[in-house]
């Protein structure tokens, strides 16, 4: 609720704003970030005899970061390179606390249909690949694992330009990755592959250079 009253108020903003649609011609750049957050519990409620019981389930938290650069190729379209860091932590009352932090490194593509002068919607995909570090804590003790990545995100979003070739932005993201790690213990080595499928909502801001005009220069 709260992303979509910021973009009715960016909407209702922008009808003030007068910019060109040439902020997103062939030769211009955009950089930017976007932030996504979210956060779960769980609760579990089950009878036993005709007793009815609730408790405590799993619950996760999330943070992910992801910085780009981009380069439009032609009008609309832009592809450029990103990073995607994503921290999470799930807790489980009946069993360990498990930490999990993802780095990835990928190129990406953007394809813009603006909305008049000052908004657009976009497409975009992006590969990752990289590193992750997992930490598992058993009592007091901690064992660290460190994992492959492979990960494929698409999905679409909506952009709002302000005065200054910024443009605020939301993005709906289907995200699939595919992680693997060998372990060895007590002479019995263990291979495990496993794949994610996460949607998620995220915020951001780009900046929009070169070969930009204004309406009317």
């Amino acid at each position: 609720m709260r992303i979509l009253s910021l973009l009715a108020f960016l909407v209702f903003f922008s009808y003030s704003v007068d910019l060109s649609a040439q902020v997103l011609d062939k030769g211009n750049f955009v950089i930017g970030t976007t932030l996504g957050f979210s956060a779960a519990d769980t609760k579990v409620s089950y009878s036993i005899s005709g007793v009815k019981e609730k408790g405590n389930g799993p619950s996760a938290l999330q943070l992910n970061f992801a910085p780009n650069v981009g380069y439009f190729l032609i009008d609309y379209l832009a592809v450029g390179i990103g990073l995607d860091y994503t921290f999470s932590q799930v807790t489980d009352p009946n069993e360990d606390r498990r930490n999990d932090s993802d780095l990835l490194f990928g190129p990406f593509a953007r394809y813009y249909l603006p909305v008049g002068d000052d908004m657009a919607f976009f497409l975009e995909t992006s590969f990752g690949f990289g590193n992750a570090s997992d930490d598992q804590y058993i009592g007091e003790n901690k064992q660290s694992i460190n994992t492959n990545v492979f990960a494929l995100g698409v999905g679409p979003g909506f952009t709002i330009f302000s005065t200054d070739d910024i443009g605020v932005e939301a993005l709906f993201k289907y995200n699939f990755a595919s992680s693997q790690f060998d372990t060895e213990n007590t002479g019995v080595k263990t291979s495990t592959t496993t794949r994610t499928n996460q949607f998620d909502i995220s915020v951001g801001i780009q900046f929009y250079f070169g070969g930009v005009r204004r309406i009317g220069e």
